[in-house]
């Protein structure tokens, strides 16, 4: 009889071919150490399982997956910023798909490396900010502290508020050609790229559900929970406040800063939202003073404070020193920690840990040789070819490293030449180290496997139970065979890190057990900057819709108009010239290339692109207060202004109709989607003003000597007709038409329907005493509202119509007089016409 085939025999064989197809290719970098295949040329076992899924698969539903990997973190409006880059800096995250996978027991040794060496570095910190043992003992060279800019005197002595210096603690590691990890840098100012972990595994968990489910891979929550729990446990006060310290927007891990705060629950604060009063710090609110007991920095120590310590910082805030100095705030890391990250001391952490612990280091940093000494200073010199050259404690050297590390053996005479003179002139500005052949993992690259080099950043949290480090990290990989070149900022890419649990994974929350939820209805007080900003947002947004109802009511009626040169033509044109859209050198050229350029300009102050522009920025302060999709909403509104538009009329047309969707989709979701609290009041306050404000120009321009023509248009850009049809079934009449546009108090789009709206939203802003006298801004509502009750109509001439439109600008400068941080008027663009 024959022999039966053994079916799981069979399946395994099948496998094995399958992954033996997808690595056909693949060839590890000799000398180098490669994550994914062993010394034999055949996969670790820990990747077999990813390698057959994705074999499984096929090359076409791989780059599918993949893509909606890609169009997830696009949508989510991931990002960072390139700081030289001239068209705004601002870039798609770059994922590299494949995941990075750990043993489970290999990176149990990897998190007891960390462990011990965030112990280490927190008792270094702890001398240093102290008695100063290891500097007098001879262990630490002063000079190697003294010459760091991020020593910081003011803080010597120092309670560091709680009694730790680290509370997030990240090491760089890479593995070298004997796949031993080593510590290639150290991250205590304020570690970055735990935010973009975050996104990668949810970026790839969402391609890849299933594996990441069978896997085991071990979930990153429970580091954030850490986190959390060791941070809020930081106040004193009781009230929980905490707040994550960001240098603003045009940081380039901004998007980090204010994703963090959205998921960890903190409160997103610059520097401005601050102010120091009897040692305390406070929130600028809408509410007036508010508390925060602890601070997340992400801002570097020397900008925390202009007082005493960088005087030129328009970013810190000033008494912040003394506040903590004081214990009056926790500020995580403490101000002055970065000094530990230095280059410099790197060569003494092997005899520091002996001497600190007790014990060898785990995991050991590159060998590194600080040139403020003789015999090392002699020995960068000898070895210069063999070694990088990096600046001591900065990450450049003006005039000698302007781009960082280099390579003796990459420099040409000149250059060699000047390297030399300068560490023989000033030694304890550079560092030679080990040249470090880091090892390489795959990427998926046009459809196969490729080698690239790799560094992991691995975080962990201080908390009452000791060091939590993160079961994965922050992986960055080159887009070249160069391992110099694994930097975000050098166009690097980013990969998610699977750590594999020999057991099924617990399911991790940062939401708190059912039994324990405390019932809150509100989200704590809104920063004025948060404010001014959501006002801003609503404003540019309505801005920006009536611009485009200009254009798109000009562009349909030019089929209608004998070459353009219709009355309501021409008065749509002076509107649009009015608030900037339209270029004043076009001349007497076609209204349809007026248009055009209205859509599509970006030197015009008044212009669409503009326009959106600035509500895109504004939304940008706030967006771990926005909606995923409201951001999505106005990120699309972005990418469809920018696409290419030809001169042809009907795609001018189609495109402002197109945006105009958009926009209202956008108005539907703050509508629909936001609590009635103080954020949204001040978006539609913005939103009302401005609605105002150019429903008073259209009355003006288009309702005084009108025609059936101009009143209609009037009709169409209130978005009043249907309602002006069903009731009148007439041509268009002045009185009718203003009665509507202006007085009807139930037409949404009619003037005294936003005045209203404004007095509702002045009568709930926080502050608002109703046993006191109303301050301005409520007078000037009281006004309006007054007007529009005292006249009819057709008394509303183009002297009523302006006395209006002065006292809503009139109002909105009372309104971020009251609640905006800064105490200067706000100018407003939109002059009023002559």
């Amino acid at each position: 009889m024959p022999r039966r085939s053994d079916p799981q025999a069979l399946t395994r064989r099948f496998e094995e071919e399958a992954v033996d197809a997808l690595l056909a290719g693949y060839k590890p970098l000799p000398g180098v150490h490669d994550e994914l295949v062993g010394a034999d040329g055949r996969p670790r076992a820990h990747w077999h399982a990813l390698l057959a899924a994705l074999a499984e698969m096929g090359v076409e539903e791989v780059q599918r997956r993949f893509q909606a990997a890609d169009r997830h973190l696009y949508r989510s409006g991931v990002f960072y910023r390139v700081y030289d880059d001239p068209n705004g800096g601002e870039r798609p995250w770059p994922i590299s798909h494949l995941p990075l996978v750990i043993d489970g027991a290999e990176w149990r040794a990897i998190e007891r490396g960390i462990i011990q060496r965030a112990q280490l570095l927190e008792s270094v910190l702890a001398d240093i900010y102290g008695p100063g043992n290891l500097v007098q003992s001879g262990a630490l060279p002063a000079a190697a502290i003294m010459g760091s800019p991020d020593f910081l005197r003011p803080l010597v002595g120092v309670d560091p508020h709680g009694g730790s210096f680290l509370r997030i603690y990240a090491a760089d590691i890479g593995r070298g050609p004997d796949g031993q990890w080593w510590v290639i840098s150290d991250r205590t100012q304020s570690p970055s790229g735990a935010g973009y972990a975050l996104e990668n595994r949810i970026a790839i968990s969402r391609a890849l559900p299933d594996l990441s489910r069978s896997l085991n891979v071990v979930r990153l929550a429970g580091y954030f929970q850490a986190l959390r729990a060791g941070l809020t446990r930081l106040d004193r006060s009781g009230e929980g406040r905490v707040g994550l310290l960001t240098p603003g927007p045009l940081n380039e891990t901004y998007f980090e800063h204010a994703y963090l705060a959205r998921y960890l629950g903190f409160v997103l604060l610059e520097g401005e939202d601050l102010t120091v009063r009897d040692n305390l710090v406070y929130v600028r609110t809408v509410a007036g003073l508010k508390r925060v007991d602890v601070l997340l920095r992400r801002l570097d120590s020397d900008y925390a404070d202009p007082l005493e310590l960088n005087p030129r910082s328009r970013l810190g805030i000033p008494g912040l020193v003394q506040a903590i100095r004081s214990g009056g705030v926790a500020v995580a890391n403490a101000v002055g920690a970065g000094v530990v990250e230095a280059n410099a001391l790197m060569g003494f952490m092997p005899r520091l840990g002996k001497r600190v612990l007790g014990e060898n280091l785990l995991l050991p940093n590159v060998a590194t040789w600080w040139c403020g000494q003789e015999a090392e200073r002699e020995r960068v010199l000898d070895e210069l070819d063999d070694l990088v050259i990096s600046p001591a404690f900065r990450r450049t050297l003006p005039g000698v490293l302007d781009q960082g590390s280099t390579i003796g053996a990459d420099l040409d005479k000149q250059g060699r030449a000047k390297l030399e003179a300068a560490i023989r002139a000033r030694g304890v500005d550079f560092v030679g180290q080990e040249a470090a052949r880091l090892s390489t993992m795959p990427v998926w690259h046009d459809g196969k496997l490729e080698p690239r080099p790799f560094i992991l950043r691995i975080f962990a949290a201080a908390t009452e139970h000791g060091w939590k480090v993160m079961p994965g990290g922050f992986c960055r990989v080159s887009d070249t065979l160069d391992a110099r070149a694994v930097t975000m900022q050098g166009g690097g890419r980013s990969a998610d890190v699977w750590v594999l649990d020999d057991t099924p994974v617990e399911q991790t929350t940062l939401l708190p057990a059912v039994d324990r939820v405390e019932i809150k209805r509100q989200t704590g007080p809104l920063p004025s900057r948060a404010a001014d900003n959501f006002f801003w947002l609503g404003r540019y947004v309505e801005r920006a819709e009536m611009t485009l109802r200009l254009l798109r009511t000009l562009v349909g009626r030019l089929s209608s108009s004998a070459e353009g040169g219709g009355s309501s033509v021409a008065k749509l044109m002076a509107l649009l010239q009015s608030w900037g859209a339209v270029p004043d050198e076009l001349g007497r050229v076609r209204p349809a290339r007026h248009a055009l350029a209205a859509l599509t300009r970006r030197d015009l102050p008044g212009a669409v692109p503009n326009l959106i522009e600035a509500a895109r920025q504004s939304a940008s302060v706030i967006r771990d207060r926005l909606s995923p999709d409201a951001w999505r909403t106005l990120a699309d509104l972005v990418v469809l202004i920018n696409e290419r538009l030809s001169a042809a009329e009907p795609d001018t047309y189609e495109r402002a109709d197109r945006a105009l969707r958009a926009l209202a989709a956008f108005s539907g979701l703050a509508s629909e989607n936001m609590n009635r609290l103080a954020g949204w009041r001040f978006l539609d306050l913005g939103r009302r003003i401005e609605r105002a404000i150019a429903t008073c120009r259209f009355a003006r321009a288009l309702g005084e000597e009108p025609t059936a023509g101009t009143l209609d248009v009037l009709l169409e850009l209130c978005d009043s007709q249907i309602t002006y049809r069903s009731r009148y079934v007439m041509v268009e009449s002045r009185a009718p038409v203003l009665d509507l546009v202006l007085l009807e108090p139930v037409n949404p789009r009619s003037l005294a329907y936003q005045i209203d709206a404004i007095m509702a939203h002045l009568d709930q802003l926080p502050g608002h005493l109703g046993d006191e006298p109303p301050p301005p801004e409520e007078r000037l509502a009281a006004r309006l509202a007054a007007s529009m009750k005292a006249f009819d109509a057709i008394e509303f001439d183009d002297a009523r119509l302006r006395e209006v439109e002065a006292h809503l600008m009139e109002l909105s400068n009372e309104v971020a007089e009251r609640y905006f941080i800064h105490r200067l008027p706000v100018e407003t663009p939109w002059d009023l016409l002559a």
